[in-house]
C-alpha cells in the first residue's frame, strides 16, 4: 500500500517548474574531449559564471548529470553554488555509467542508485538534491526494484522525488505505482517531437507531472547565427542529423521562430 504522503513527494518541485519552466541544463557546460560528448571547448571559468548568471537571471532549477563530463558537470554546479545560502532547485541523474573498457552502460540497481547519489551530492556540495533522475532505462533492472529504492532516498530526506529521463511510457506507468514520479524529461523541440508523437506529452499532462525538454533549442540550431562551420570539427554537432540531411528544414523553423519573435517583441532574439 502506498505512503499516504506519497501524493505529497515532489510537489513543490513540480509546482516551481509549472510556475517558471526554463531551467539551465549544463552537459555542454561539463564536456570533455575524452567523452563521453563532447561540444567543443569548454573554459571552466566560464562555466562556473554561466550557471551564477543564470540564477542571477532567476532560472528555475538546474539540470545535470555525472553522465555529463563524467562528473564535470555537477562539480561545475557545486562550484557556481557553493557560497549561496539559496539556490534554485537541482536536479540531477544516475544510471548511466562509464564502463571498464571506457564504453557507456546502465545500472540502474538499488545499489548503484545509492553509490551515485553519494558521488552527486559529494560534487554538489550539497547533502539533498531536489530531484533524482534514472538517466536512461536499465534493461537488466526491474524499473520497480529502482523506483522503491528512489521512494526510500525520499523518505529519507536525500532527494526531493524521482524523475524519469528517456523512458517510455510503460515503465512510467510501472514506476507511478510504486510511487509518484516529480518529473519526467524528454528530447523535445520543433525539430524533434517524438515525446509528442508517442504520447509521452499527453501522459505527463494527464498524469499532473512536469515534462522538461532536453536540447530544447536543438543543440543550438535553432539559435540566432548559429554557425557549425565555426565549431570545432570534434564537436558532436557535426554529427547530428540536422547538420546533414535537414538544412533546409532548420532553415524554414529558424526563419519562422525568429518572424514570430519579433512579431511578438519588435527587438527580440532567440539566445541559447
Amino acid at each position: 500500500m502506498m505512503d499516504p504522503s506519497a501524493s505529497r513527494r515532489g510537489v513543490t518541485l513540480a509546482d516551481r517548474i509549472r510556475r517558471h519552466p526554463i531551467g539551465l541544463g549544463t552537459a555542454p557546460l561539463g564536456s570533455r574531449a575524452d567523452g563521453p560528448l563532447w561540444w567543443g571547448p569548454q573554459d571552466r571559468d566560464d562555466a562556473v559564471a554561466t550557471v551564477r548568471a543564470a540564477i542571477d537571471a532567476g532560472v528555475a532549477f538546474l539540470d545535470t548529470a555525472p553522465f555529463c563530463g563524467w562528473g564535470r558537470a555537477e562539480e561545475i554546479v557545486g562550484a557556481a553554488i557553493a557560497d549561496l545560502d539559496q539556490t534554485p532547485p537541482i536536479l540531477t541523474k544516475y544510471g548511466t555509467v562509464r564502463l571498464a573498457d571506457g564504453g557507456v552502460g546502465s545500472d540502474a540497481s538499488p545499489g548503484a542508485v545509492r553509490r551515485d547519489l553519494e558521488a552527486s551530492l559529494e560534487r554538489l556540495g550539497r547533502d539533498r538534491v531536489d530531484a533524482l533522475q534514472v538517466h536512461d532505462p536499465d534493461p537488466a533492472t526491474p524499473i520497480e526494484a529502482t523506483w522503491e529504492t528512489i521512494m526510500e532516498l525520499v523518505d529519507e530526506g536525500l532527494i526531493g522525488g524521482g524523475g524519469l529521463s528517456n523512458h517510455p511510457i510503460e515503465l512510467m506507468e510501472r514506476a507511478r505505482r510504486v510511487g509518484p514520479i516529480a518529473v519526467v524529461q524528454h528530447q523535445y523541440s520543433a525539430l524533434h517531437q517524438r515525446a509528442h508523437t508517442d504520447g509521452t506529452v499527453a501522459w505527463c499532462a494527464e498524469h499532473a507531472v512536469p515534462f522538461l525538454a532536453w536540447a530544447p533549442l536543438a543543440s543550438g540550431f535553432l539559435v540566432d547565427d548559429f554557425d557549425l562551420d565555426a565549431l570545432h570539427p570534434d564537436d558532436l554537432r557535426h554529427r547530428l542529423t540536422w547538420a546533414n540531411d535537414r538544412g533546409a528544414e532548420v532553415d524554414e523553423i529558424r526563419r519562422l521562430l525568429a518572424a514570430a519573435a519579433i512579431q511578438s517583441a519588435p527587438s527580440a532574439r532567440l539566445r541559447p
